[in-house]
């Protein structure tokens, strides 16, 4: 599943529909991740915490929050997808179709599903329509979304 490479430095012109983008970098989800993100977050559910409760459900293990999960994946798209960013417009159906685990290690994909002109007052900037997906090590799909960025066009 790899697309063009990138360095980083896409404006709206360069997003073209249809492309799909392997991001450079993944990420081995460590304990700090799973478990501090998650105390801050106020999540103190069993299935993240507790290790003994878990080896009895069908997982066999703690399973990482999929809030976590959501901002490990479309994090490792940013420097391909945000670098120019405007602002963000909107995420949408959200999914987490296999759980994550202590020491998955995410890899982050996206396609571009569209692109068109922003509003009057955005003359600057394009909306790009992104579908991003996470996979573990497993190749198995751990987070898909869809997420709307206003762009900056690239400069005269």
């Amino acid at each position: 599943m790899s697309g063009p490479q990138t360095d980083g430095e896409l404006y709206f012109e360069d997003f073209a529909v249809g492309e799909v983008y392997e991001h450079a970098r993944g990420k081995t989800v460590t304990d700090v991740d799973g478990v501090l993100l998650c105390n801050l977050a106020m999540n103190t559910a069993s299935g993240h915490f507790d290790e003994e409760s878990m080896k009895d459900t069908p997982f066999g293990e703690r399973i990482v929050f999929g809030g976590i999960t959501a901002a490990l994946v479309i994090g490792l798209t940013m420097q391909d997808t945000a670098e120019h960013a405007v602002r963000e417009l909107t995420l949408d159906r959200l999914r987490f179709p296999s759980p994550v685990f202590h020491g998955d290690t995410l890899y982050a994909f996206t396609q571009v599903v569209s692109t068109d002109d922003a509003d009057e007052d955005e003359k600057g900037a394009g909306v790009v329509g992104l579908r991003h997906w996470g996979v573990n090590q497993r190749d198995q799909i751990v987070f898909e979304a869809e997420r709307t960025v206003l762009v900056k066009r690239r400069p005269a």
